[in-house]
């Protein structure tokens, strides 16, 4: 409410009605379903929330809506990587801040290097208070760890958890991004080229990473100013979006009786 308090005096200033900036004071959920039915008067829906609110609004919604869906999203530390890059960036991707959308939700290890990478790795996270739950191969390496679940790998836990599987290969580890990412955003480390840009082309997400953070995913990160969400759609604007991405094309024809032949 204040900020809108602002917003509204703000444009009465630059001489601009306030009234295109509206709030609904009702914290009521009906009051939301009334809005999404009001086609041809409100152009686009962009909830931000939980899960359940973004399924309700889609599921209800007569207006286009841009979904800022879950952010199950991975890190694969490929057997040619710096492991030391690499500890850093899986150390950020999940621990600097585990309770937003594009935080590291599991780490894709090749098996080639696991034995060297895991065990600092999951010490470094455990000091972190990081949950760990790892899959049968990767338990083989450390006992302590939880099992995870198929259900796991679709999880968005915002939290301090993490699944960690071991994989045989880059196939392997964009198999299972295939499978369970949000199509949101997924990083690779590697030394190897043509690795990367193989991940590059293969990973259908909107943010797509080479030897950096997935935290790194974010709209002013990227620079396009205040962030509106992060559209994990398949329409004009996908991943981080800015103000140009919430404006549409108007082609603009200026004649003096020009005449098609």
């Amino acid at each position: 409410m204040a900020i809108v308090k602002i917003l509204r005096s703000v444009a009465k200033k630059e001489g601009i009605h306030e009234g295109v900036i509206t709030f609904l004071d009702n914290t009521d959920r009906q009051a939301i379903m009334e809005m999404l039915k009001l086609e041809g008067i409100i152009d686009l829906v962009i909830p931000r929330g939980g899960e359940g609110l973004i399924r309700a609004v889609t599921e209800n919604s007569r207006i286009p809506v841009l979904k800022h869906y879950k952010g199950v999203c991975h890190v694969f530390v490929d057997r040619d990587a710096d492991l030391h890059m690499a500890e850093e960036i899986c150390f950020n991707a999940k621990a600097q801040r585990p309770g937003t959308c594009n935080a590291m939700e599991t780490m894709l290890v090749d098996e080639k290097i696991a034995k060297k990478f895991l065990p600092p790795m999951i010490e470094r996270f455990r000091k972190a208070n990081v949950l760990l739950k790892g899959c049968p191969k990767t338990r083989k390496i450390d006992k302590s760890l939880d099992e995870a679940k198929d259900e796991d790998f679709y999880r968005e836990y915002v939290d301090l958890i993490l699944n960690v599987k071991t994989v045989r290969d880059i196939d392997e580890a964009m198999d299972h991004i295939a499978k369970y990412s949000s199509a949101h955003t997924d990083s690779i480390v590697t030394k190897d080229y043509d690795k990367a840009m193989r991940f590059l082309r293969e990973v259908d997400s909107s943010s797509v990473l080479i030897n950096a953070s997935t935290r790194l995913s974010d709209g002013f990160q990227f620079g396009l100013g205040a962030e509106m969400g992060i559209s994990t759609d398949k329409i004009h604007a996908r991943g981080p979006m800015g103000l140009e991405e919430l404006t549409c094309t108007k082609f603009i024809v200026m004649g003096n009786g020009q005449l098609r032949t």
